[in-house]
């Protein structure tokens, strides 16, 4: 039996998983999200189909919010094999224009949401002898990241070290903790972000696609084929890793100095 809580699962690329997942045979997934319509659906939709699915409604920026995901999950399945947190806030905010509101939004939802269901996870997993896997999305912001997406940034790079962190220190329990670092990727929450926060024509992606180097924005489907991967047995031994699926190479080339327009002003 393989049960996965996937954090953030209503949309997206948390959509985008629960669907592989359950082409891939999956015997139940649990979908939190705050978007109780959209949960909801895709929760009946994937159990009709066969996989038993149920949706939790719930903001993970919440302190209480992980162990109810954990405890919902226990209360209908019994067990947890794999965790996916995929959540994640992006609001935009230079060194210039931070909040502590917004930083500590950040954080809570970006790296203590994820750090907190993994405590539950790894409890449940330890408590059912069940060989886990967890997965982490990150981004490939978490290597420096862009200025307008300072504390964002920072988010992901706690991120990313706490999944190595984790995987240390749960490998004796054979749980295996690994991260998934997607780039510009094509998603709904995208489309909103760059209308509401870059002030972008609503065909920005029409316009955006002719210069990335292969032509295209990294699309969900290609990550959650990625997620499933370091979830099933299939990945073997790995754990403590940071994959990156962006059409970049870190360190690699020469960096180019940020122009006038994404420096951040005071």
């Amino acid at each position: 039996m393989s049960v996965t809580i996937i954090n953030g699962g209503t949309q997206g690329l948390g959509e985008a998983v629960a669907r592989k997942l359950a082409a891939a045979g999956a015997d139940g997934l649990v979908l939190a999200g705050r978007s109780a319509d959209r949960g909801e659906s895709l929760a009946a939709e994937l159990t009709a189909a066969g996989t038993a699915t149920i949706f939790v409604s719930a903001d993970v920026g919440d302190k209480a919010a992980p162990e109810a995901i954990v405890d919902a999950c226990d209360a209908r399945f019994g067990r947890v094999d794999g965790l996916v947190n995929v959540a994640a806030h992006t609001t935009r905010a230079t060194i210039w224009t931070d909040t502590p509101e917004h930083f500590d939004r950040m954080f809570a939802v970006n790296v203590r949401a994820p750090y907190f269901l993994i405590q539950g996870a790894a409890r449940l997993m330890v408590r059912t002898g069940s060989s886990g896997s967890i997965v982490n999305v990150g981004s490939t912001d978490s290597h420096g990241g862009q200025p307008r997406l300072s504390a964002y940034s920072m988010s992901k790079g706690a991120l990313a070290t706490m999944t190595r962190n984790l995987a240390y220190a749960l490998m004796r329990h054979d749980i295996r903790v690994n991260q998934v670092n997607p780039g510009w990727m094509d998603t709904p929450s995208e489309h909103r972000t760059q209308r509401e926060q870059e002030g972008a024509p609503e065909n920005w992606l029409e316009l955006a696609v002719p210069g990335r180097p292969m032509g295209r924005l990294v699309e969900p489907w290609e990550v959650a084929n990625t997620i499933a991967f370091c979830l099933s047995a299939e990945s073997g031994l790995m754990t403590g890793n940071c994959i990156d699926i962006d059409q970049s190479v870190q360190g690699a080339g020469r960096a180019p100095m940020p122009s006038v327009e994404e420096t951040p002003q005071p």
